[in-house]
């Protein structure tokens, strides 16, 4: 079995400019999904797609594979992750090389503890799943705000949290880790299909990197976990 992990690093960024390449900690910002992929042994290659000749060449000093770069097209405001990921894929079956799954690194959520991308790929086929996607669990007392708000529980009769069945646990994307069979990425042009499994990750785990507030939560993130 084949397992391809594919980090997308685009060069243009229109929250903080030039963000994969911003330093967290003692490496670049795209350093650490590349590390942490490379220490998953289910893993057999590591590809960062990337428009950028800088962010290519820093990527390869941490010994990931850059046998291209992503065309323009593919590498604007408005183009997808999946996109990115079926180049990927379509370029290397071209060298012969054609994985079983795909698993996604986004390097914008660099918090994941040692270990946690060989259990999330150990969860997909421990649970015979199609896809996997990494969530943390949130409580039910959710609302919606337009004019006139409403809440999605009975707030007159208010559980506490400690007696919510655990079948009834709500998690919510991370946007850390996605893991999808190469077929259905293929067909279904999504990084989820199938049956799909999730992969429960922690709060602190779940920091995702928009604004240059998230990179110093994020730097704290990594020293409480004594990953820095």
């Amino acid at each position: 079995m084949k397992i391809l992990a594919v980090i997308p690093a685009r060069a243009g960024s229109k929250g903080i400019p030039r963000k994969n390449l911003l330093p967290l900690g003692n490496k670049p910002l795209v350093a650490w999904s590349i590390q942490q992929a490379l220490e998953a042994t289910s893993i057999d290659r590591v590809v960062v797609s990337t428009d950028g000749a800088d962010i290519a060449e820093v990527a390869r000093q941490y010994n990931a594979d850059v046998p291209f770069l992503r065309p323009d097209h593919l590498s604007t405001d408005t183009s997808s992750t999946e996109e990115a990921m079926i180049h990927t894929v379509e370029m290397l079956a071209k060298t012969g090389y054609s994985p079983d799954f795909v698993i996604l690194l986004q390097p914008t959520c660099p918090i994941r503890k040692p270990g946690s991308v060989e259990q999330s790929i150990q969860t997909l086929l421990n649970t015979a799943s199609d896809s996997i996607v990494s969530a943390k669990e949130i409580h039910p007392f959710l609302w919606q705000r337009p004019t006139d708000a409403r809440a999605h529980y009975d707030f007159r009769n208010r559980p506490r949290r400690q007696d919510v069945a655990e079948e009834d646990g709500l998690f919510e994307e991370n946007g850390s880790i996605y893991i999808t069979r190469t077929e259905i990425l293929l067909r279904d042009k999504c990084r989820l299909g199938g049956k799909i499994g999730i992969y429960q990750m922690s709060a602190i785990e779940s920091v995702d990197i928009d604004t240059i507030d998230d990179l110093a939560l994020a730097e704290a993130a990594l020293r409480s976990t004594g990953m820095l």
